[in-house]
């Protein structure tokens, strides 16, 4: 694991899942942010379950990592009666906060004395409105996303609340992302964690009266590149914010862990005085090894501009993974991993990620392979295999080859 202190922004991780989970944790979170079945902003991830809850949250403790519960959806009155259930077994596996913005869930917070983060739903972006939130009870509010990096540091100056901000992943092009496109378009809607992700299609721009039309695709204008604040870190650092929450609970799992690690590092360096411009550099190149839709600044600096869309449909991550086997057996004292290859093949010298609930996610470089007790440089579908593994991996977690595609700007 990474290492953390207490005197630094705390570092968040999204948490869709028990792999992402601790995939977080392994790679140096100091909180996760996860949500259950229920009324949270990503309905569409796995999510866990509310029976879970006790066991997430002990597992959390255990390694000295933060728990908090996304509640973050509007409420509905059908909804009270789940919400005080949600609520009360919250209380009872000792949550650390909820994340809410729907006044239903921040007085039962308050009624059962949890503490609570105002979620950047609630569009709070000026001293006065926090000064309003304060009186509320809330310890923490996430700051709107249209804050700038100049606006974040008077507020800091005029409230003694913790404040929190998105430092990577994805963006919404609607004010802090209350959209309804996808709600008028599916029926689904993104205020309640069901977005469709309409904005990030391919769409034809028609001219009725001349009966001509366009494709609007070499620009994706209504979907925004990802977040990205590694070349500013720093900035952000000496800003003021407590805490800082990495975006992607509906991403893999080495999505967390490559972000989740590549910002701890960079948070360290930063106070041991170790974050150059070339460190920055290599940090950015990492961070296009995983999911993206290019990188903005969001609006830390300016207003985003025609830049700030995304260009392409899907991922311009510059590394491409792919299911190659599956876990048989891992032995302790020689640390070498037995596998079932599955599809394709594996070569000596392939990078290749295992993943499992358990496991989290393991990196291994292939150096040496065994086949039928002889060495081999290469096998294929149907062989067992095995190599030097030296984390400890679990049966049937999944094995997947990673090569490099092209360069992203």
């Amino acid at each position: 694991m990474m290492k953390k202190q207490s005197n630094k922004p705390e570092l968040m991780a999204p948490a869709g899942d028990r792999t992402m989970l601790t995939a977080a944790v392994q790679h140096g979170a100091d909180a996760v942010y996860f949500g259950i079945d229920k009324l949270n902003m990503r309905a569409k991830a796995d999510n866990f379950t509310l029976r879970r809850l006790p066991a997430v949250v002990k597992y959390c403790h255990g390694r000295k990592v933060k728990a908090y519960l996304t509640l973050n959806t509007i409420i509905y009155e059908h909804e009270l009666k789940s919400l005080d259930k949600i609520i009360i077994a919250a209380k009872n596996a000792k949550i650390d906060m909820i994340i809410a913005w729907d006044y239903a869930v921040i007085e039962r917070c308050k009624k059962h004395r949890i503490p609570f983060c105002v979620s950047t739903q609630a569009s709070l972006s000026n001293s006065d409105a926090l000064k309003f939130i304060m009186r509320t009870g809330a310890r923490r509010v996430v700051l709107a996303r249209e804050c700038s990096l100049s606006d974040i540091k008077k507020i800091r100056k005029k409230t003694k609340l913790e404040l929190e901000a998105f430092i990577h992943g994805a963006m919404c092009v609607a004010v802090s992302g209350r959209c309804f496109l996808s709600h008028d378009m599916f029926g689904k809607s993104a205020n309640r964690g069901e977005c469709y992700q309409s904005c990030r299609r391919e769409y034809e721009m028609k001219d009725s009266k001349l009966d001509q039309s366009v494709i609007v695709g070499s620009d994706y204008i209504l979907s925004s590149k990802d977040l990205c604040t590694i070349n500013f870190i720093d900035q952000m650092i000496e800003a003021g914010i407590n805490a800082f929450k990495i975006e992607g609970r509906k991403r893999s799992p080495e999505y967390v862990a490559t972000v989740t690690s590549v910002y701890r590092k960079a948070i360290d360096d930063h106070y041991e005085k170790k974050l150059t411009k070339e460190i920055k550099a290599q940090m950015l190149d990492e961070l296009k090894t995983v999911y993206h839709k290019g990188f903005t600044d969001g609006f830390y600096f300016q207003k985003p501009g025609a830049d700030s869309f995304a260009e392409t449909e899907g991922s311009q991550a510059t590394r491409k993974k792919e299911y190659i086997a599956k876990v048989i057996n891992y032995f302790k004292k020689p640390r070498a991993v037995h596998v079932l290859i599955e599809a394709g093949s594996l070569s000596v010298n392939d990078q290749v990620i295992i993943t499992g609930p358990a496991t989290g996610v393991i990196h291994v470089t292939i150096r040496q392979m065994m086949l039928d007790k002889k060495n081999v440089n290469q096998a294929g579908q149907g062989n067992e295999i095995t190599f030097v593994c030296n984390s400890p991996v679990r049966a049937n977690d999944k094995i997947y080859l990673l090569t490099n595609q092209r360069s992203v700007k």
